[in-house]
């Protein structure tokens, strides 16, 4: 079928009616209300309640294969301490190392829903105040002073969020742990942080948040208890900690120099299994 041809100036005129359309249209979007502000970023904002959406971490536990070692930390000068459970779990003598060839026996309390884990010993040190029942924030710090590989040293983390760990080999699932990034480390540590599990996490204001336990070290990722667990623990095993000690400010720069003065003062110290 043959179609006549168009005159050139109706097909002109079509252009110009589509590039005025067009341009209407623009002068229409141009006038529509400004786009709504974007939403905030995940730092600063509070951690919600633990859920059964929380991304999985799993832990593999490898079986006990003779002494080893982990740090603990001062809750009463009584003599309580905390630790992450798999350091003490199986160890049939304990030791908190309070001087070269020196150690207080220590009897470890396991609350078996729990990854961290009470030590009792004669006498203890200055405790570690507990932090207050406020939300934690994403993007908050924490320093984690202890015996990384087994000598003194500490981490610098950042908070990222909350995630549900799952330990494999003895049946522990679910239990809601906060998850950290990685942000600075004592000069000329590096590789794993074997020995830093049952270190505390410190806020700001010096005050517990958690206790160490467990890393992924590609990752750069470290996982602490929640502070309720930690409360938890202690009345699992019938424990109490010291009625709100003070605490110390504690910020990127100072955390090296503080973390010495918590281990001079065994208020940070290596607990040790003598023997299975």
């Amino acid at each position: 079928m043959h179609f006549p041809r168009l005159p050139d100036w109706l097909v002109y005129l079509a252009v110009v009616l589509a590039l005025l359309v067009a341009a209407i249209g623009r002068q229409e979007r141009s006038n529509a209300p400004p786009a709504p502000p974007p939403m905030p970023a995940d730092d600063s904002l509070p951690l919600g309640p633990a859920s059964p959406f929380d991304p999985q971490v799993i832990v593999r536990t490898p079986p006990a294969a003779g002494p080893g070692a982990g740090t603990a930390f001062s809750l009463a000068d009584s003599g309580v301490w905390m630790t992450a459970r798999h350091v003490v779990e199986g160890c049939g003598k304990l030791a908190i190392v309070v001087a070269p060839g020196r150690g207080l026996s220590a009897t470890a309390r396991i609350d078996p829903h729990s990854e961290a884990a009470v030590l009792i010993t004669q006498g203890g040190s200055p405790a570690l105040p507990l932090a207050s029942g406020r939300a934690l924030t994403r993007g908050a710090r924490a320093f984690h002073p202890g015996f990384p590989q087994g000598q003194p040293g500490e981490v610098a983390s950042r908070l990222i969020g909350r995630e549900s760990l799952v330990t494999s080999g003895r049946g522990l699932r679910g239990e809601p742990v906060l998850g950290w990034a990685q942000v600075g480390r004592t000069s000329g540590l590096s590789g794993d942080l074997s020995g830093l599990s049952g270190a505390p996490a410190l806020d700001g204001e010096g005050r517990v948040v958690g206790v160490t336990i467990a890393q992924a070290p590609r990752r750069g990722r470290i996982y602490t208890t929640t502070p309720a667990a930690v409360r938890a623990a202690i009345v699992a095993a019938g424990a109490h900690a010291a009625p709100d000690p003070a605490g110390r400010i504690i910020t990127t720069d100072n955390y090296g120099r503080v973390a010495d003065d918590l281990r001079r003062s065994l208020s940070v110290a290596q607990v040790v299994c003598v023997a299975r």
